[in-house]
């Protein structure tokens, strides 16, 4: 049993922390206000192959592990956790995908997504529905050599900014999870529309609404067979909800250490205030938790490493890796006193946009839901 991890991993996390320091840190707020997708970052992403590292070679990624990946969302979380949001569970749900497209699927969008050109989006969530993604009411009807797609998606991440998007719809409305399909769609496909949001947090991420009125898609834009859609999604998921909880853990960590800094330079009564037991145990505490969180995460990823099953743990993760984050960088922030409660330091924006994830990809109570269905099994299911 190791707990470290290896010289490669190592030093693509020097690596990563260094560009993530140098280009997207000082962008971070900046981004929130203007409410804009970084499209040069996006690109420098797929430079340094940190696009699609699980795909294999032969598709432009790196054939990573999972461990290897998880090192680096935690690195841009760190700097950017909307940024570790759209490359680590965004760009890895899709990549995860797309590996089972056609070889138009392959080479129209995931190698250049890998590469940085095309940016994606993952549509599931309708307005009714998102954690009961089987009871999506969109629709792919078969037309000859295309399909033909209805219908509306919402809470879509990178709405704005995609330039085409992997849709969920039903082939089948009879066979419930057996009748979800999945397409992958260009963004500016005819009869799509887009609405945008304005989320208390996430900006970047520029979420929002589509629209899909009678959108005509190839069958080589079928991804997978017919059917297959909701297996290959779940199958992912496990993946990139770790990969969140990362991202949250190192916005969180980063934002421990800053206070801590703070804490030791900054004096009342004559005295550090990390003299003071109620300014270090809170620190200490989240520090503990913090770490007990992440070494779970690295866990589910060696687990998925070895073709162990990681279901668990992958839904512990989801749950404890934003929601402690987010007590975290709550204390920091008030920690920082009223210097923390302005927009001159990153902790307002962090907890805003960590806060987020809580909700993404499945919130806290269906994670729960996961974690009981692993422990008494499937008849204890309340659904």
């Amino acid at each position: 049993m190791e707990f470290d991890f290896n010289e490669e991993q190592r030093a693509l996390a020097r690596t990563v922390r260094t560009f993530s320091l140098r280009e997207l840190r000082d962008g971070y707020s900046r981004r929130d206000r203007e409410r804009s997708f970084p499209r040069a970052i996006w690109k420098k992403l797929g430079e340094l192959g940190l696009l699609g590292m699980r795909v294999c070679e032969e598709y432009g990624g790196l054939n990573a592990t999972c461990v290897t990946q998880g090192v680096v969302a935690e690195e841009i979380g760190r700097a950017d956790p909307n940024l570790g949001v759209a490359a680590l569970a965004v760009a890895e749900l899709v990549g995860h995908m797309l590996e089972h497209g056609t070889a138009r699927a392959r080479e129209e969008f995931l190698t250049p997504m890998i590469k940085g050109d095309k940016v994606p989006a993952f549509a599931v969530t309708e307005p009714h529905c998102g954690t009961d993604a089987v009871a999506m009411k969109a629709k792919a009807v078969k037309n000859g050599d295309h399909y033909i797609l209805n219908g509306e998606k919402s809470g879509i991440t990178l709405a704005k900014a995609a330039d085409f998007v992997l849709v969920y719809a039903k082939t089948n409305a009879t066979l419930g999870a057996r009748g979800v399909s999945a397409f992958v769609v260009p963004a500016d496909a005819p009869g799509i529309t887009r609405q945008y949001y304005e989320d208390m947090g996430a900006k970047s991420l520029v979420r929002g609404s589509i629209f899909m009125d009678d959108v005509v898609v190839p069958e080589d834009c079928l991804v997978g067979a017919e059917g297959e859609g909701f297996k290959l999604m779940m199958k992912g998921f496990d993946a990139s909800r770790v990969y969140l909880a990362l991202t949250c853990l190192g916005a969180a960590n980063i934002s421990v250490e800053e206070t801590i800094r703070y804490t030791r330079e900054r004096s009342a009564f004559g005295k550090p205030l990390a003299r003071f037991e109620g300014v270090s145990f809170p620190v200490a505490e989240h520090s503990a938790i913090l770490e007990a969180t992440r070494l779970l995460c690295y866990k589910a990823l060696w687990l998925r490493d070895q073709g162990l099953p990681h279901s668990k743990e992958a839904a512990m993760v989801k749950w404890m890796g934003p929601r402690f984050s987010v007590d975290a960088i709550r204390d920091c922030l008030l920690l920082h006193g009223h210097y923390g409660w302005t927009q001159e330091l990153p902790f307002e924006q962090r907890l805003r946009d960590v806060m987020a994830v809580e909700i993404a990809d499945g919130t806290s109570q269906v994670s729960k839901i996961v974690i009981a269905r692993e422990l008494y099994g499937r008849e204890f299911l309340p659904y």
